[in-house]
């Protein structure tokens, strides 16, 4: 660009009511190599300039109409036309004059009678100027718009590599933290039938003494009526039943975390998004319970029949974390700002739905709450690496813009944001199957 406007003639135009002036200064601009445009009057350089762009102004003051003055205040109001340097012809003398003309925006003033070569001098002085005031505005944008794409790849290189390092260690947390308890789970599971079935054997053996000794000891009819032994006879399997459900429950914590933190960084597998989703939700269980001082929050699914996916599941899983707790972080705000009498009738909701495009060939899975929402100067900002509401050490500023990178980099998806403050919110993510 620069190359080509040393190559282009510079166009100069001349506003002077004196045809005599417009002549000579044109004959001595055109001997430059320069193109001489000539005006009359404020009025028709102005019109001219909008649609010439000349590349400097020399202007008179006096002229009918308006003058010089008056013509450069509006020249330099308008944004099309306020960077083009202007020169004043003038035949005042006064230093009032001048310095008026100076302040308004002219860069230099030629006062008449002029001598060709001044003005000759000038117009080469103030031209070399412009030209390297354009070169250096040029410069400084193409040096700001590097400094601003190494800058966002900078970020883009930090936050994947702070991915990366919390998967792996999150996969190196959970592997270790399943082998630990599946091998007590197994041990429990396989002791918990066996159990079971003693205290089956030696509950027909009492009942079975019962029918056959009617007449016991008083001592053992005393010792039956302190441990209550009808009442245990009940209870018992009862206790068993809970400790199989517990043992379930254990299970089904060990497959969520191995679910949620599959070590899958290298390749992509094939995935069925429900099951991560229900994996979080399992994770973040205990959070999603009555806290006191915030009810229950209720998560509603709908999910439609999806296909399998190709991705990365367990960096897809920490997405459907970051989300979901966020969203359990927005209602505890919520009711850590309302009235009793708000609390006790607030609904706290979750609801997450699916659906599955196949002419698209995609998937979108939508989580709404209807807790606080966000306004939107917030709601602009989400997805920048390090823009976070939250105090100082309850959160980074960092899980959304990680989901952003992993939702639209990784997985050449979408993720969007729509939130009323007061409301709710609700972000839609969408990716190829």
């Amino acid at each position: 660009m620069i190359a080509e406007s040393l190559l282009k003639p510079m166009h100069i135009l001349l506003v002077d009511d004196n045809p005599n002036n417009l002549k000579v200064l044109s004959e001595a601009i055109q001997g430059c190599g320069w193109k001489a445009l000539m005006a009359t009057d404020g009025e028709s350089a102005i019109e001219q300039i909008e649609y010439a762009h000349p590349d400097l102004i020399l202007l008179d003051i006096m002229m009918p109409g308006l003058d010089g003055f008056e013509t450069c205040r509006r020249l330099k109001a308008n944004a099309v036309t306020k960077n083009i340097p202007i020169i004043f012809m003038t035949a005042l003398s006064d230093a009032t004059d001048k310095v008026k003309g100076l302040e308004i925006g002219a860069v230099d003033y030629i006062t008449k009678p002029f001598q060709q070569e001044e003005v000759i001098a000038r117009l080469k002085l103030h031209l070399k100027i412009s030209h390297l005031t354009r070169t250096l505005e040029q410069r400084v944008q193409e040096r700001t718009a590097e400094l601003t794409q190494s800058l966002q790849q900078l970020q883009q290189t930090q936050l994947q590599l702070i991915q990366s390092e919390k998967m792996s260690t999150l996969g190196q947390l959970v592997a270790g933290i399943g082998h630990e308890i599946n091998n007590p789970i197994g041990f429990i599971s396989g002791n918990c039938s066996h159990i079971e079935e003693y205290v089956n054997d030696l509950l027909r053996l009492v009942n079975l003494q019962q029918q056959k000794l009617p007449h016991s000891d008083p001592e053992i009819e005393e010792f039956v009526e302190e441990i209550d032994l009808e009442y245990m006879a009940e209870d018992l399997p009862k206790l068993l039943l809970s400790m199989h459900q517990g043992i379930g429950r254990l299970k089904d914590i060990s497959l969520s975390l191995r679910t949620f933190a599959r070590s899958d960084i290298s390749s992509k597998v094939e995935f069925q998004v429900h099951e991560g989703i229900d994996s979080t939700l399992m994770l973040l269980k205990h959070r999603l319970k009555d806290q006191g001082d915030r009810p229950k929050i209720e998560v509603v699914t709908q999910y439609s029949e999806l296909p399998s996916i190709t991705c990365y599941p367990g960096q897809l899983n920490q997405v459907f974390m970051n989300i979901i707790a966020n969203a359990i972080d927005a209602f505890d705000d919520l009711h850590q700002n309302r009235s009793n009498r708000e609390i006790t009738t607030w609904d706290n909701t979750i609801a997450i739905t699916t659906s599955a495009d196949r002419q698209q060939k995609t998937v979108t899975i939508c989580i709404e709450d209807n807790a606080l929402g966000m306004p939107p100067e917030v709601q602009a900002r989400i997805f920048e690496p390090s823009f976070t509401t939250k105090p100082v050490g309850k959160g980074t500023g960092l899980g959304l813009a990680i989901s952003y990178q992993i939702i639209v980099d990784k997985h050449n998806g979408q993720i969007n944001c729509s939130s009323i403050s007061g409301q709710g919110t609700k972000f839609i993510i969408t990716l190829p199957i």
